[in-house]
């Protein structure tokens, strides 16, 4: 289980744990992002810190209907106690956890400031 919280703005902010190329581990707080079908995003200065491996361009239809292209890194994510090879997304943004990122799980969210965020992985047969 993943437990975060709602913060002023009204996003629900969970914790993370992203590892660097050397191997350390870095604690990074994101905002769940039910609109990106994606796994995680990260900032162009961050992915520089960790010293991410570079894999391939990406394309995206953004909110607006414009197109963007980004960057994509592969990163390894502390997530719910397992270790994950994920893609990142570079963006000009705060981190973002995607919905790809949260397949087989149900997002809890109490909408007010302080607000419970959780996240529980479903059984799924």
């Amino acid at each position: 289980m993943i437990i975060g919280i709602v913060n002023a703005d009204f996003e629900p902010i969970i914790p993370l744990s992203i590892c660097s190329s050397d191997g350390k581990v870095y604690p990074q707080e994101a905002i769940v992002d039910t609109g990106f079908n994606g796994w995680l995003s990260l900032p162009p200065d961050l992915i520089a810190e960790l010293t991410l491996k570079w894999k391939r361009r990406g394309r995206a239809i953004l909110g607006d209907g414009t197109e963007c292209v980004f960057d994509v890194y592969e990163a390894v994510l502390v997530w719910d106690g397992n270790m994950l090879t994920i893609p990142i997304d570079e963006a000009d943004s705060e981190p973002l956890v995607g919905m790809s990122l949260m397949e087989g799980y149900q997002l809890t969210v109490q909408v007010f400031e302080g607000g419970h965020v959780e996240l529980s992985q479903l059984n799924m047969v």
